[in-house]
């Protein structure tokens, strides 16, 4: 799995220099993106997901955040979007629980960008509770219901819950980005950051039209 992880992310590496093109990705079942044999139920019914699976420690998925930012800000009502951290053991595991964590405490959007950077670029693991902690409150989050939150049964739950889904996508790599249960595709399927949200929107053009 872990070799997988990393072929995936070398591909990545070396599709990042490639410009998007302008006209529409062509959608290529298959080669462009990967239509699920088993579709995975959305969390938000009546609604078209996009879920976006990542890792805190994956610079490819850091330097996706500028382009997929704003465009998920930007999705029409009709449209939920959602992050869902891989989770592969060790540190993925850990900052998994991390995300989650700080989404259940409601503070992740606040506190989302400083995670990113403290691993990115200022070289902390963050990979112990206590360490995570200890950041965290720099940046306003309570250290202890932090703690408490993080050992918590219903994190305990959302990270088995994570995993199952990232089974169920067939996820080997990050980033990758899932709409609607049924299609899975990434930077290196696609051809860069903004032919994958371009292939994104083709596919939510294409799941509301068959409602």
């Amino acid at each position: 799995m872990r070799k997988l992880i990393l072929s995936a992310a070398l591909v990545t590496a070396s599709l990042f220099g490639m410009t998007a093109q302008a006209a529409d990705v062509p959608l290529e079942a298959g080669k462009t993106y990967v239509e699920l044999t088993n579709p995975v139920p959305v969390s938000v019914p009546g609604k078209i997901e996009v879920v976006e699976l990542f890792w805190y420690g994956c610079p490819h998925c850091y330097s996706f955040e500028p382009t997929i930012n704003p465009w998920a800000e930007k999705l029409p009502s009709d449209v939920n979007f959602k992050r869902i951290p891989a989770m592969f053991g060790g540190p993925w595991d850990a900052h998994g629980q991390m995300f989650l964590t700080l989404e259940a405490m409601g503070v992740e959007h606040k506190v989302h960008g400083a995670v990113f950077d403290a691993i990115q670029k200022q070289g902390k693991r963050l990979t112990k509770p206590e360490e995570m902690a200890d950041f965290l409150a720099t940046q306003g989050v309570d250290k202890d219901k932090f703690l408490t939150t993080f050992n918590s049964f219903a994190i305990k739950g959302q990270v088995k819950q994570a995993k199952d889904l990232a089974q169920k996508y067939g996820v080997q790599g990050v980033p990758t980005l899932i709409v609607n249960g049924k299609y899975r595709f990434d930077l290196g399927s696609t051809g860069g950051p903004e032919a994958t949200l371009n292939v994104a929107d083709q596919l939510i053009a294409k799941e509301r039209a068959a409602k």
